[in-house]
């Protein structure tokens, strides 16, 4: 078994705190100050060793790659010349890595939170073994609430046992529901929130992709055969960038896990393992919310100082103090040059302010 890390980057909705230059999976954002992806690498053994973890990131990451993982194997982290979605992320390390076909390969996000560490390893080897079978595999998250943020998993059928856990077949994917239909999935305790967490044999994914989205994998498939020595995880980026250049730009889910599923090629392992994507500041609060202040972090010379406040996050990494008073459902976030005040129900429309900074050519970015 073999794990790959996906660190393209993103984070838009933490800004002014995840920025370009170091984006979320790298930023110590968790209540032990690990950054998101040195979380997602250590809670992996030994399920899944260092030296077979891969990390795919934009190059211009790669050194912050290496600072917050140096347990990964310097020739395992892997750089894209620019960003093409995660279809052709998982297009590329299934094709350039060279490992045995029925090798079972983790796909994982690395910017996400999880508290239960062994409960969630227990659910990818539950999945590595269905996935041995030959189904592409996906983790799917009991819904805590009819959030309207994430997409559905719709599970059918009986269980079926693996390593003591129940999983099922997937009967079709959801995107981001409205507020009735949230309510409509949760209440037929068949659907899950989709975590982006993917296990299939290495051979069962480059043989969905050259079905469903062979106009992303044999690009990619073709230039792996001639630009990466075998046997080698690491490569130079070659002409990668023109490869890359004319790929679809869509998601693993679109592109392969959605039509396989109509199929009955994917199945789906529920998991409550104390799961967050951490993405936006209120899902950030609400993760750290059994600490006793509302301040998860203070950098430098900053300090806080809150009275009175209730349901407040407070992140300062300037170098001034910062006081809130009488504060309800407030998040405060303060850095050298950027200020964001916004009220918790609203942390989604942060994008809608790195929009506005993107069209205005801001360097704030």
């Amino acid at each position: 078994m073999y794990a790959v890390i996906m660190a393209g980057g993103g984070g838009t909705r933490l800004w002014p705190l995840s920025r370009s230059r170091r984006p979320k999976p790298f930023l110590p954002l968790l209540e032990d100050e690990r950054t998101l992806l040195q979380a997602g690498v250590s809670r992996l053994p030994p399920l899944v060793a260092p030296e077979d973890v891969y990390v795919v990131t934009d190059e211009r990451y790669a050194a912050l790659v290496r600072e917050s993982a140096p347990q990964v194997p310097p020739q395992n982290v892997i750089g894209e010349p620019f960003g093409r979605n995660t279809a052709a992320a998982v297009a590329l390390m299934a094709h350039a890595i060279d490992r045995p076909a029925d090798d079972v390969m983790v796909v994982l996000p690395a910017d996400q939170a999880v508290r239960d560490e062994a409960a969630f390893r227990t659910a990818l080897a539950a999945a590595a073994e269905r996935a041995a079978e030959g189904d592409l595999v996906t983790l799917g998250v009991e819904p805590t609430e009819p959030s309207t943020g994430y997409g559905y998993v719709i599970a059918t059928g009986e269980p079926a046992a693996h390593v003591g856990r129940d999983t099922y077949r997937v009967e079709r994917f959801e995107e981001k529901p409205t507020p009735e239909r949230a309510r409509e999935l949760i209440a037929s305790r068949a659907a899950y929130w989709n975590a982006g967490i993917f296990v299939w044999r290495r051979a069962a994914a480059i043989a969905g992709l050259e079905t469903y989205a062979a106009d992303i994998s044999d690009p990619i498939r073709d230039w792996a055969a001639r630009a990466v020595p075998s046997g080698q995880a690491g490569w130079p980026g070659a002409d990668l960038a023109e490869t890359y250049g004319d790929l679809r730009d869509t998601s693993i889910d679109y592109a392969l896990l959605e039509p396989a599923s109509v199929e009955g090629q994917v199945a789906v392992v529920p998991i409550s393992v104390g799961w967050s994507d951490l993405g936006s500041w209120s899902a950030l609060r609400d993760e750290r919310a059994e600490e006793s202040a509302p301040v998860i972090a203070t950098e430098g010379a900053a300090r806080v100082i809150d009275i009175d406040g209730r349901d407040v996050l407070v992140h300062a990494a300037g170098e001034r103090t910062v006081a809130t008073v009488g504060l309800e459902g407030v998040i405060v976030v303060d850095t050298p040059d950027a200020l964001l005040v916004i009220s918790a129900d609203a942390a989604q429309d942060v994008k809608k302010v790195v929009t506005k900074l993107k069209e205005e050519g801001s360097d704030l970015l």
